[in-house]
């Protein structure tokens, strides 16, 4: 355990290998130097390949839950006995943001919208972000070490039941129905069926239902099997579908429609502070206000660099 520790250790203080090849080009220079795209349209690099490419190029890393990697929902069927991969029935509009997919909450977000006046802060449709420390453990609740970043987080003790992960279903819900709830997903989701089994038996509490928070409760089509829900999720997401219309989400979230003209038209605009560049740290001399943005930009979600500013191909 002490040698795998030490070279843990090590693998996470080594420089990356194209650092000095990369010098200090942008992320966007980065993605054009990289040709990721090219590779992609080539179907040399998977989709959930090329996006953890993405990722990796706009910053996010495994290594700081606050700009973990995104990955999108892709599918809205998760009641069905059976899942159909090729019927576009069963999937998610990847050309908006979990937001703006339900017609009725939309409204209601933009009456907000519209509502908002302060001369300090620019206009945005979400409070909540796709993307925070906060997303990262209410998914990743039952593995370590993201159990005892969720204890750290409600000082010591886990959340109240009925807002931890407990259904696939339920998760996909929230995020259509609450107006704080705008999430996306984890690559864990499709890759690591450990991420939905309380295998170390903790006690995560019951809901007001009486409903013992155990196992993540899994989709019918999934058959009760966490690897089944991966192996058909991760199928999902390389599906014909998807990768026909993968590229909108690109634009929602590294893209051209990120921030912008374009993201006012996707409604897609998130609090100021959750953007790169936004505001100049070192320029804030009052310590308690750069203490609280900080901790804002820390723990609030954090959008990932703009990597393309036209649309994607």
């Amino acid at each position: 355990l002490g040698d795998a520790g030490a070279a843990y250790r090590a693998l996470c203080a080594a420089a990356p290998r194209e650092a000095a090849t990369y010098g200090q080009l942008s992320p966007a220079q980065i993605a054009k130097k990289r040709r990721a795209t090219q590779r992609w349209q080539r179907r040399e690099l998977s989709n959930f390949g090329y996006l953890m490419e993405l990722n990796t190029i706009a910053g996010r890393t495994y290594h700081d839950l606050t700009q973990y990697p995104v990955m999108p929902w892709v599918l809205s069927n998760f009641d069905g006995q059976t899942l159909d991969l090729s019927d576009s029935t069963q999937y998610r509009d990847l050309s908006k943001p979990v937001g703006a997919l339900n017609p009725e909450r939309l409204e209601k977000i933009l009456e907000r919208f519209e509502s908002f006046d302060d001369p300090e802060v620019p206009k945005f449709h979400y409070g909540s972000h796709y993307s925070s420390l906060g997303v990262v453990v209410f998914f990743l609740v039952r593995l370590a070490p993201f159990t005892e970043y969720a204890l750290e987080l409600q000082g010591g003790r886990f959340d109240h039941a009925d807002r931890m992960f407990h259904s696939v279903s339920q998760a996909w819900r929230n995020a259509m129905q609450s107006l704080s709830d705008v999430k996306e997903l984890v690559p864990e989701l499709f890759c690591q069926p450990e991420a939905l089994l309380n295998r170390r038996q903790l006690r995560l509490g019951t809901k007001q239902n009486g409903v013992r928070l155990n196992d993540v409760v899994l989709p019918p089509w999934a058959g009760g099997s966490a690897h089944e829900f991966v192996r058909l999720h991760r199928a999902a997401l390389e599906s014909e579908y998807v990768s026909a219309h993968l590229h909108e989400w690109i634009d929602l979230i590294f893209g051209c429609a990120q921030r912008g003209p374009r993201a006012l038209e996707a409604c897609n605009l998130f609090y100021y502070l959750t953007y790169e560049g936004a505001v100049d740290i070192d320029s804030i001399h009052d310590p308690v206000l750069r203490s609280a943005i900080e901790a804002q930009i820390a723990n609030f979600g954090q959008t990932p660099s703009q990597l393309f500013t036209k649309p994607h191909p």
